[in-house]
């Protein structure tokens, strides 16, 4: 709970993550949120780099061992998952979100032998659709995925319900609950946002009314 709170300051501190519920943004859904969360920004400052890059090795090293390949997910994982690879000596792979129209029609870019076993960093986790998705295209070309990683995760019940449905497992560095008591901490928000901030976590659909 430690890392997942230091985390969650640090994307705050950056401006990684935003909360705003009187003027709500809009997801590519069409949901209307009062946090926005966006971890390209973790890219270009180098102290929130090097602790997320760290944390999710420290996460893989923990849960997943015995992984051979990381993978990244287009566009945002990609960054995450070269940072790691790297640090860690293994060989990377991202998938993309629909094979190529083009050339060989390739959906996952890199070298890869059949049966390898792969860890799949996403950077945050709404519904999970995509990285799901993203985790069966790669068993598609006879790969073994241990399990997803991602930075952040809005903790929605639909997202948990897709992995579950889904079998693969999926780890996160921090998640909303994190973020609600770390933001109350820091003064970010007043009483009354916190508990409008609470009721979206409940239902992100109708916490408006």
């Amino acid at each position: 709970m430690i890392r997942a709170e230091e985390i969650a300051k640090t994307l705050l501190e950056i401006g990684a993550i935003s909360l705003n519920p009187k003027e709500p943004f809009t997801w590519a859904s069409g949901i209307k949120s009062p946090i926005y969360c966006d971890n390209r920004i973790i890219m270009s400052v180098p102290r929130a780099r090097t602790l997320i890059t760290e944390s999710l090795i420290a996460l893989i090293q923990e849960a997943y061992p015995e992984v051979e390949v990381i993978a990244g997910t287009v566009t945002a994982g990609i960054p995450h998952a070269a940072f790691v690879a790297q640090k860690m000596d293994l060989p990377m792979i991202y998938v993309r979100g629909k094979a190529k129209e083009h050339g060989k029609a390739k959906q996952i870019e890199g070298r890869v032998q059949p049966g390898q076993k792969v860890v799949l960093i996403e950077d945050l986790i709404s519904t999970g659709g995509s990285v799901i998705e993203a985790a069966k295209a790669i068993e598609r070309e006879g790969l073994t995925v241990l399990g997803c990683l991602a930075i952040f995760t809005y903790e929605l019940e639909k997202g948990k319900e897709n992995f579950y449905n889904s079998g693969y497992s999926v780890e996160t560095l921090s998640g909303y609950s994190s973020l609600l008591k770390v933001a109350q901490e820091m003064d970010a928000i007043t009483e009354q946002e916190f508990e409008v901030l609470k009721k979206f976590s409940k239902d992100p659909l109708n916490w408006q009314k």
